[in-house]
């Protein structure tokens, strides 16, 4: 669990990274990062293979930000991770992307996510065709609160095979 996209991770490292994803068709990785302006930045010195899936996280609009410099990578799926989701998304931006998935925080000191706000993504994802996964509501226990939103679990994941077409 680290960011491959850091400061401190040298563009050498990230390539042999992606030589091993990129000899591995057989498996899908998905890489998150919270530096996706790096992730930009590197795009065009890495080779985007179908199979490695490339995401930033959205926790709350200080951060929207970064949907946009995850549009402008190479990569040929693009993903959002909306959680922890801390505050409500109004204006996600989901042009180019594939999917995404949403949770709440879980722990010890997890805050609160308003049921609003998952429901206000999960309809701009519905209306525009883009794939959503419901992860969790999170809590200090979430095994108790479960993965359940509106009486339906949201397992969607995007098409590969149509979306490379």
């Amino acid at each position: 669990m680290s960011d491959l996209f850091h400061e401190d991770v040298p563009l050498q490292f990230i390539r042999s990274v992606f030589r091993v994803m990129n000899a591995c068709p057989q498996h899908t990785f998905q890489v998150l990062t919270k530096r996706p302006e790096r992730t930009r930045e590197i795009s065009a010195k890495v080779t985007w293979t179908p199979n490695i899936w490339m995401g930033t996280s959205v926790e709350n609009r200080a951060v929207v930000d970064r949907v946009h410099e995850l549009r402008q990578t190479h990569a040929k799926i693009k993903f959002l991770s909306v959680e922890p989701l801390l505050g409500p998304l109004p204006r996600l931006p989901l042009t180019g992307m594939h999917w995404v998935i949403v949770g709440g925080e879980s722990g010890p000191g997890a805050r609160p996510m308003d049921p609003a706000w998952v429901r206000q993504i999960r309809d701009r994802c519905v209306a525009r065709g883009v794939p959503f996964f419901f992860k969790q509501w999170g809590g200090v226990d979430k095994s108790a609160t479960g993965r359940e939103l509106d009486g339906r679990t949201w397992d969607q994941m995007p098409e590969t095979a149509a979306l490379l077409l």
